[in-house]
Parts: C-alpha cells; structure tokens; sequence
C-alpha cells in the first residue's frame, strides 16, 4: 500500500484491531479501496474514491479479552466523538486532526423493528467495549467475506490479512439500502456501484453464480427482489444521483450515460 497520510491512519487502525480482525468485516469506502488489491480484480487506470471513514461491521457478540477494543483504539490514538440522543450515544472513533480527519465507525445488524419492550429505541449498543450503530442489512455484508493481505510496514512489522465484503454482497447492500440514504450518499454510492463492476469485469459471472447459489437463497424474498429489479429500478433511466455521481469521478471521462450502462 502507498505510504499516504490515510493509508498510514487506516494501518494503525487495522493495527489497533488486530485481535478481531478474523472477526470483523471491513464494508463501505474502505472495502471499495482494498477491492483493487485482491487477486481477482483486474487493474484499472484511475484512483479509487477516498474516503475519510472506515465502516466496520461487526458481529452481535465479541469474545471478552483482558483488553477491548476500545482500549486498543485509546492506546492507538483515537479518541470518541458523540452524536445524537440515543443511549449509549453514536461515536466515532477519529484518529486526530493531524491525521486527515481520519475516522472509524462500528455497525452491527439491526434485528427486529428497533424497539425494545419499554419502546426505546435500539439503535445504538456496546459490542467489544465500542459503541456500535444497529442498521438493517449489516448482516449481509458480514457474511462470506473476502481477505485481502496488507503490508504494514512503518506502522507495524509483518503483514495483516483483513475482512472485507463480499462483492455481490456490497453491491447488494448498496441496492438495498439506497432509498434511504442522502442524495450525496446515493451518488457516491452509485459510483461505488460503478467502479466495483469494473474492477471485477472479469469475474462478474463468478459474482453472479454466487449471488445465485448463496447469498439470494438467504435473504428476504421482497429483498432479493429488490435487488433483481435493481437494474432497471435505480438505473432504468439517467437520474439526477447518477449525474452527481459523475461529478464525484474527478479526472475521468464518464458520462451519466455509461455510468447507467454499466451498471
């Protein structure tokens, strides 16, 4: 990985995390990033879409350790940010101005309607010693994740194996989840949609084939409906997020029109 200012925040963070990465999945931005580093993706000749937060989806239970994971994180140098009025409140986990504005959220699957018995809401919860956002969909990126092998030197000796999303996964998610997403967050996640399809043009009928066999199977019925329908649903005709999402593609030459294709 390149020596930048957030690829070495993201290595302390992965670092920090070290004993829960056979664990935790890597989903969002980040796994976007890293998908370029697997052995089944296919180089491309333009930069993947930063970004300055790390999602990582983590299971409903964490094996107890002498030390959790937000001690690790506070010996790291990240330092929580509270938002909102649920209890306990939604963190971030930002690494320090010096570092970018480098952040880390948790997410953990929302089961059940977001209630518990005394109609308070569920939408935070303490998993591991952090503060995790519950949201629907979570699960289905917590399942069958791919690996990637990062080299940590500088930060760390050695190399680390990370969890990241199963492609059809993420893209799956990102269909079911659009409608309730902000429209900046729906055209960056077209275009993550976008440059995902093209990093694994090759492999796309193994990606199919796995949708098919593994993931459709488990979902929802009206779910993976959702997701069939996708194509023409969300990219049926040019809409105003697949504008905005070229926009977002600094430096390239794409146009609403072959995003929509493409996708």
């Amino acid at each position: 990985m390149r020596k930048t200012s957030d690829l070495l925040a993201f290595a302390r963070l992965v670092t920090a995390l070290d004993p829960w990465l056979d664990r935790i999945v890597i989903i969002g931005g980040w796994a976007h990033r890293l998908y370029r580093l697997h052995p089944r993706a296919q180089a491309l000749d333009y930069a993947p879409l930063t970004t300055l937060d790390t999602d990582i989806a983590v299971p409903a239970v964490l094996p107890v350790r002498e030390r959790d994971i937000r001690d690790h994180l506070r010996a790291a140098g990240f330092v929580e940010e509270f938002f909102g009025d649920d209890q306990p409140p939604a963190t971030h986990y930002r690494l320090g101005a010096e570092e970018g504005g480098f952040y880390a959220e948790f997410l953990a699957p929302l089961v059940g309607g977001g209630y518990n018995r005394k109609n308070k809401r569920t939408a935070t919860a303490q998993i591991g010693g952090v503060t995790v956002q519950r949201l629907r969909h979570i699960g289905l990126v917590l399942d069958d994740p791919w690996e990637v092998d990062l080299d940590l030197a500088g930060v760390t000796d050695g190399r680390r194996t990370v969890r990241i999303a199963h492609p059809a996964r993420f893209l799956a998610q990102k269909v079911l989840i659009h409608s309730r997403r902000s429209p900046s967050n729906r055209a960056k996640d077209i275009l993550y949609m976008h440059d995902t399809f093209e990093v694994f043009g090759s492999r796309l009928a193994e990606l199919g084939a796995d949708w098919e066999a593994t993931i459709a199977p488990r979902l929802h019925r009206r779910d993976a409906a959702r997701v069939r329908k996708a194509a023409e649903r969300l990219f049926g005709e040019t809409t105003d997020d697949i504008r905005v999402a070229v926009t977002m593609a600094t430096g390239r030459s794409l146009t609403p029109e072959s995003v929509r294709e493409t996708c």
